[in-house]
């Protein structure tokens, strides 16, 4: 066993029991690389990552690998989950290094003196193929270099960093040099669509990712063109045609619900097995929003089936929610979720085989490896029209066989699961199922959102600081930006379903710790580290949408509301100033920072506050009405008159005592005169 043996991650754990005298990230390994003067091997991975399976097999677990890494390097593993900073810098460096996309396992060799790379790679196999020479000869070579050409190192590493710092600069100028933001939405508008998959959906060629800001984006964009009596009907199509293909194809689990990480081709058919809580907390936001605006029943099936993955199959007993579901078990990726035709055909009966075979494609040939996985190949209502059933019979029939499959299904061995629980996916599976509470009336799933929000309360926040991590019953490693702001966006979509006065207290307290551990008051925009976190090669203020909607937009976007709601109007400051520093970057590569270019409409057009007043248990009856409808320029807020907390001052002060319903439709801090019906209500809002 190694150092890595008494390490909490289970992506660590599982190279505990490996030859390799691997360490985690810690002063101890870098000073020790540093008095024997060895490179460092950094191995940046995560649990559920298949190529990283595949390299430790090959590589970590083998003895004659093991002994060279040992004696010519200090091995170092990083866990991307819990140090995204290190991730962030080092995927950086590879770009510059390799002129070429990294991903995991992220391969980076570092100078021991100063901790800049200066040879970097993905994944190496133990001999060479695909065109990779072999990890041996590439541990040989590397630490030759090292060792032969210490004088041009440093001369090297400076325009390295030179180099790093160009690919994440923003382009900042005066006041006077600022960028224009109009016609920024309509080019954003017009990119998408250009790489828009028209046929299949989605954007690009395979590997097709779902993007659920892009499409989060193109639907707001429809919305905003709407209310200008222009309604962008392409833009809609985008995202309608894309949500109902990906809800018919095999990137969405047919049997047990929730999303796949991508699909391998152009059409959704077969995917990359592996499931992640961000993935689907985000969809969870983007089908609700979708569902509202359609009511498209498809829409709803999926949005359930995800939302009941995330709480059968992520929820662990503390509230929390894990991270992610391996692609692999046995070995093999898949195997869990495919089928041998025979082996559904024994576990039905005749009607229910029937039912599935015309739905998921079974009387077609096989689509994976010999065998079948589950996708729709036509609509439900064309399926049951051909069958000649009734909707009512052909419905029970394939609940009930999906029942019998899941069962089945679930006497399998299961992939894996890393039961890390993350701040930040948290914040955005509280937003999911407060978004899907909202839109179906669902009360298990406000509840499910309420107990992770109780839960990082309890267990990673201090009053003050939030961490970024909590495992095995251990809560460590301060939160980072995404941390605070994805956390912050949560409990504020928490509130505008039910309002709770702890989750209020927790996001004003988030929102004072974004702007006093996170903010350049020099330049504006947020730090993606805290103040006083360790010192790094690099600091990084990243603010394009990546997996997950950017913390720089996510942290300026909810600051807004926090200040509507206070009355704090030093968050609009700092929302201002971070908008000003990166309003430059955007212009010319709007397609890359959607969420951005929210904040830039936010800064121009403001938002709308509505906030309803009266008993708790009366403002459902104005509520529910309300959240039939998608209004992404207005937020909502229904406040008890007890234990509600502060109320801001500009809105006028009723007494706790009344029975009666009163709204305020508000701007700027000043709101309307009292509201009492509503009809009134309805029409003041169209």
């Amino acid at each position: 066993m190694n150092k890595l043996q008494f390490e909490t991650s289970p992506y660590l754990k599982q190279h505990a029991s490996n030859p390799v005298h691997w360490y985690p990230w810690r002063r101890e390994a870098l000073e020790l690389a540093r008095e024997l003067d060895k490179p460092i091997l950094l191995s940046i991975g995560y649990s559920t990552c298949h190529w990283c399976h595949v390299m430790a097999r090959e590589c970590f677990q083998d003895f004659d690998v093991a002994n060279v890494m040992n004696e010519y390097f200090v091995s170092v593993k990083v866990d991307r989950e819990e140090r995204p900073d290190l991730d962030k810098i080092y995927q950086s460096a590879h770009a510059v290094l390799t002129r070429s996309h990294g991903g995991w396992p992220l391969t980076v060799f570092l100078n021991p003196k100063s901790h800049v790379p200066f040879f970097a790679g993905t994944y190496f196999p133990r001999r060479p193929r695909f065109g990779l020479p072999g990890f041996v000869e590439v541990l040989k070579q590397v630490a030759k270099a090292y060792h032969d050409n210490r004088e041009g190192l440093e001369d090297y590493e400076s325009k390295l960093l030179e180099a790093m710092a160009q690919l994440a600069e923003s382009k900042v100028g005066d006041a006077s040099e600022k960028t224009s933001d109009d016609g920024s939405e309509n080019r954003c508008r017009d990119t998408l669509l250009s790489i828009y998959d028209s046929r299949f959906g989605g954007f690009g060629p395979a590997p097709k990712f779902p993007q659920p800001t892009r499409l989060d984006w193109l639907l707001w964009y429809w919305y905003s063109s709407r209310s200008r009596n222009l309604p962008d009907s392409d833009a809609i199509e985008a995202v309608v045609h894309t949500l109902t293909q990906m809800a018919r194809g095999g990137i969405y689990d047919q049997l047990g619900g929730g999303f796949f990480r991508y699909s391998t081709d152009q059409q959704w058919f077969i995917p990359h097995f592996e499931k992640m809580l961000d993935d689907n907390s985000m969809l969870l936001s983007l089908y609700a929003d979708a569902f509202q605006v359609t009511g498209d029943e498809l829409f709803e099936e999926v949005l359930r089936g995800t939302a009941d993955w995330v709480l059968s199959e992520m929820r662990s007993s503390t509230g929390g929610f894990f991270s992610a579901m391996d692609a692999d078990s046995e070995g093999e990726e898949g195997k869990y979720y495919v089928w041998r035709r025979n082996e559904v055909k024994r576990a039905l009966s005749d009607k229910q085989y029937f039912v599935l075979e015309t739905l998921y494609g079974l009387d077609k040939p096989a689509n994976f490896e010999n065998k079948w996985h589950f996708r729709r190949t036509d609509s439900w209502r064309s399926v049951v029209h051909r069958l000649g059933l009734n909707l009512e019979e052909a419905h029970y029939l394939r609940e009930s066989a999906r029942v019998k499959l899941r069962e089945l299904r679930s006497n399998r061995v299961q992939p894996s699961t890393d039961t890390k629980i993350r701040a930040s996916w948290n914040g955005l599976a509280i937003k999911g199922l407060a978004s899907a509470a909202r839109v179906l009336g669902e009360r298990n799933l406000l509840c499910a959102a309420q107990q992770a929000a109780d839960f990082l309360r309890g267990n990673m926040f201090d009053g003050k600081r939030l961490n970024a991590v909590w495992c095995a019953g251990e809560s460590k490693i301060r939160g980072y930006l995404d941390d605070y702001a994805h956390v912050l966006d949560g409990l504020l979509t928490l509130l505008s379903v039910e309002w709770r006065s702890a989750d209020f207290e927790m996001a004003v307290a988030l929102a004072e710790s974004i702007v006093e551990w996170f903010y350049d008051s020099s330049e504006g925009g947020f730090w993606f580290t805290s103040h006083d976190h360790e010192k790094l090669i690099q600091r990084l203020k990243p603010l394009r949408d990546e997996s997950a909607t950017a913390g720089n937009a996510v942290a300026c976007l909810a600051l807004s509301k926090v200040a509507y709601l206070t009355g704090e109007q030093r968050y609009l400051e700092v929302v201002s100033n971070s908008v000003d520093w990166f309003r430059n970057t955007v212009s010319g590569h709007e397609a890359l920072y959607p969420t951005t270019l929210r904040c830039l409409d936010l800064v121009k057009s403001g938002n709308s506050q509505l906030i309803v007043r009266g008993p708790r248990e009366r403002l459902h009856e104005w509520m529910g009405p309300l959240y039939d409808e998608y209004r992404p320029d207005a937020d909502v807020w229904a406040i008890p008159y007890k234990e509600s907390g502060p109320i801001p001052e500009y809105l006028p002060q009723q007494s706790d005592e009344t029975e009666q319903l009163v709204a305020y439709l508000c701007r700027d801090f000043v709101c309307s005169a009292p509201i009492h019906t509503l009809e009134e209500l309805k029409s003041a809002l169209s």
